[in-house]
């Protein structure tokens, strides 16, 4: 009974989206394509987004999140060079061992789905530097290479003390009315807020 009331509101969400989209690129914009254009509207996003969630649930049961999948990475990389016994005696990795997972499926999808909404928009180009990164910490690559080893380091750090990250608590903590997931994605924008006017004054 459970999953058919998932189902028939993952099914109902759907219309919604969908009666959405067909309101912000058909009426606005009668020339526009939802599937061309370069950026959608973010409470279209969002709405969207919480569709996804739903389908997460129901087939996986399991929520979004993105930080787990770096995790099974390191652990993955750390078992190819040091073997898989040094890893799996791990807390961490007691339960299933590191892996490639729904999370670390996820994280690819992104990457893929990125790469194909760019290029159905035209927008796709290849970049090493953004312009942005190269104006607050100059062209050397010693500099911008230990700042992003230490902001990834206090990234993935910040992540596993919190049990989750942007996304885990951001969306699928937050969606569930967790008030440590609340709390955590407050945490998260104060200090990106803060980190924005730093680096970028």
């Amino acid at each position: 009974m459970r999953v058919w009331k998932l189902s028939l509101t993952a099914a109902l969400s759907l219309g919604v989206f969908a009666a959405l989209a067909s309101l912000a690129y058909g009426q606005t914009e009668p020339a526009a394509s939802a599937w061309t254009t370069a950026r959608w509207s973010p409470y279209l996003c969002g709405a969207g987004i919480g569709v996804i969630c739903w389908f997460t649930f129901l087939l996986s049961g399991t929520g979004i999140g993105a930080s787990g999948a770096y995790a099974q990475t390191a652990g993955m990389i750390e078992a190819a060079i040091r073997g898989k016994d040094r890893v799996w005696n791990r807390t961490f990795y007691s339960d299933t061992g590191p892996g490639v997972d729904w999370l670390w499926m996820v994280v690819a999808g992104v990457i893929v789905g990125a790469v194909i909404s760019s290029l159905a928009a035209g927008s796709f180009q290849w970049m090493l530097l953004p312009p942005l990164w190269e104006q607050a910490f100059g062209p050397g690559a010693v500099h911008r290479l230990a700042v992003s080893f230490a902001g990834g380091m206090l990234l993935g750090f910040g992540a596993r003390l919190a049990g989750g990250c942007t996304s885990g608590h951001g969306i699928s903590g937050a969606l569930q009315l967790v008030v440590s997931s609340w709390m955590a994605a407050a945490c998260f924008f104060i200090g990106g807020v803060i980190t924005a006017f730093l680096i970028y004054p």
